[in-house]
């Protein structure tokens, strides 16, 4: 397994926007295309741009959509997409317009059934979102906080069939403060599944921390507010992280 930057997206009124802590109210805009970001990432060589739709969590459909589809389409890189995907019409929509992987988050609490049928059907083409405050499962754009522990939804779906797994700290979410690393390896460890990291990446050296346990199943990081922020960029990332 080798370990893939996955630069971020999130989309909300049709612009590039970063929240800290999933927080409607702090928000800083850093684009007015989502489109040209993900080119801008693509030409820097990522291999995939992480893309959420933020207005899609709020009101539980897709809604920033046809950025989505036009990267998709128009990019080598896959995408991957988050953000108000709820029913397997969306799932379907968006794999049969390009989209390389579907992220399911909130509804793997309200709805599991689904959850796990969509795995079924689908297979490596879902990754399970498991956002977490303090080991608990968060829902609905993080609006919830569940009593769920994160460690026990991943190995409940990791033997339902699903391959990838996207782990948010919400405490270190947009906050540079760097990655919960304990935290995405124990749920590497819980599940026996391939974990992206996502939350908190202020630097090369956090990245480099978690590629340290590639072999563990921890395979990339989310990487958003750092290179909004100019912390690094795409390629400087990539480069490090291979020169391992």
């Amino acid at each position: 397994m080798s370990f893939i930057i996955y630069p971020a997206i999130d989309m909300r009124g049709g612009k590039c926007v970063r929240l800290i802590q999933g927080d409607y109210n702090q928000e800083t805009i850093y684009g007015d295309s989502p489109f040209e970001m993900a080119k801008r990432f693509a030409d820097e060589g990522a291999e995939w741009i992480h893309m959420v739709d933020l207005d899609g969590a709020k009101a539980g459909r897709p809604v920033n959509d046809k950025y989505v589809i036009q990267v998709a389409k128009e990019l080598e890189a896959k995408v991957q997409i988050g953000g108000g995907i709820r029913t397997e019409e969306d799932i379907a929509y968006y794999i049969n317009n390009g989209v390389s992987r579907v992220i399911l988050g909130s509804a793997a609490i309200s709805n599991p059934q689904f959850v796990k049928e969509m795995l079924k059907k689908y297979g490596s083409k879902i990754a399970i979102g498991i956002d977490a405050k303090d080991g608990y499962v968060a829902t609905e754009g993080w609006l919830n906080t569940s009593s769920i522990k994160a460690t026990d939804l991943g190995r409940e779906l990791a033997n339902a069939g699903a391959e990838v797994f996207i782990f948010t700290d919400i405490a270190t979410d947009g906050m540079l403060s760097g990655p919960n690393v304990e935290a995405v390896v124990e749920m590497a460890k819980a599940t026996g599944k391939e974990v992206i990291a996502s939350g908190g990446v202020s630097s090369i050296k956090d990245l480099q921390s978690l590629s340290e346990y590639t072999k563990n199943g921890v395979g990339g990081a989310i990487v958003g507010k750092a290179l909004y922020t100019n912390q690094f960029t795409v390629a400087e990332a990539i480069n490090e992280v291979r020169m391992k």
